[in-house]
């Protein structure tokens, strides 16, 4: 559907998902890439000179309206967020993320913009659906009755409100995917906003590099997960955007592992064994949670399939390379 000669405009694309986002469109014969971020570009984990690079606070209405002119597709990927430890403690600047929503879609409203993808996440999911490591898979209808993760979670649960009503009432086709726990290369690992797959390889690495043969732990890693690798977030993303689906939809492997497995295969591709100190005071989330991809596979005849082994695998190469190479001011610190 996406032609070379549409232009594309990727919104947070100087981020994990958008930078790989912008790449992938790349390599699929896009030549005309909007990539906005409000990060500094020299602060862009990747970018393109074949591509027009912006800087813009989409906080913005006025913002807004000048990154979308002229654009026909928007992937709306920019928020304020990270893994647990910042959006436990930073819920109103997770909020604040409305305001580049709102915008986002006014803009695209008002401009002609024939498809706009907005990226939720499964944090949308109530609390009460979650209390136990052997979690049910969650199907898109349990979003409601609504008790989204505080702060970050409402927001997106209102966010996809918003694209719903912008679809009915002005006529712009909108599409939604929740992710579920991307993770891969080229992304945040450290400093406070990395997630759990980040955090982990970043500490296995510390802890070879160091010599120090331990690791911390938060809460006691019997809490469960499910992780998708980048590449399958790139391909069911633009599956999803090119697709007749016009109701939020579940992106995440259904792969449900607990964090000490996460660990456990880490250490495995590191080669080392480490002791293990468990910190339950930590912000943990909800106990479980999984993704149901019965809607996904019956839509696209597809669902995310890399095994987490071989994503992990990847993912801890670079990140030990960044800190051996000393991009990491932490890098011989206790995690």
């Amino acid at each position: 559907m996406i032609s070379p000669s549409d232009l594309v405009v990727v919104t947070g694309a100087g981020g994990f998902i958008g930078g790989h986002l912008v790449r992938y469109l790349r390599e699929r014969g896009c030549h005309r890439i909007r990539a906005v971020d409000i990060k500094p570009l020299a602060l862009w984990y990747q970018r393109f000179e074949d591509v027009e690079n912006r800087v813009a606070d989409l906080r913005l209405r006025e913002a807004c309206y000048a990154v979308t002119e002229g654009a026909r597709y928007v992937f709306n990927l920019a928020a304020d967020m990270g893994g647990m430890g910042f959006i436990a403690t930073h819920k109103a600047d997770c909020m604040l993320s409305v305001l580049i929503n709102t915008h986002m879609l006014l803009a695209a409203s008002e401009l002609g913009v024939e498809r706009f993808f907005f990226s939720s996440s499964a944090c949308v999911y109530p609390g009460y659906r979650q209390r136990e490591a052997e979690v049910r898979p969650l199907r898109e209808e349990d979003a409601y009755p609504a008790d989204a993760e505080d702060g970050y979670g409402w927001e997106k649960l209102f966010s996809e409100r918003m694209c719903r009503h912008f679809a009915e009432e002005r006529g712009l086709v909108t599409r939604v995917a929740r992710y579920h726990n991307v993770y891969g290369p080229y992304g945040t690992f450290d400093g406070g906003r990395e997630k759990a797959p980040a955090a982990i390889c970043r500490k296995v690495a510390q802890a070879v590099l160091s010599g120090r043969r331990e690791i911390e732990i938060w809460g006691d890693g019997e809490q469960t997960r499910s992780f998708m690798y980048i590449d399958d977030c790139l391909f069911g993303t633009l599956r999803i955007m090119e697709s007749s689906i016009d109701y939020p939809i579940n992106l995440g492997s259904s792969e449900l592992v607990t964090i000490n497995r996460l660990v456990d295969l880490v250490e495995e591709i590191a080669g080392v064994r480490l002791h293990r100190r468990y910190d339950l005071s930590k912000p943990q989330g909800v106990r479980g949670r999984n993704s149901d991809n019965s809607r996904i596979r019956a839509e696209l005849g597809w669902e995310p399939s890399t095994p987490l082994r071989v994503g992990l695998e990847v993912t801890y190469r670079w990140i030990y390379d960044e800190l051996a190479a000393g991009r990491c001011q932490s890098i011989y610190t206790a995690a």
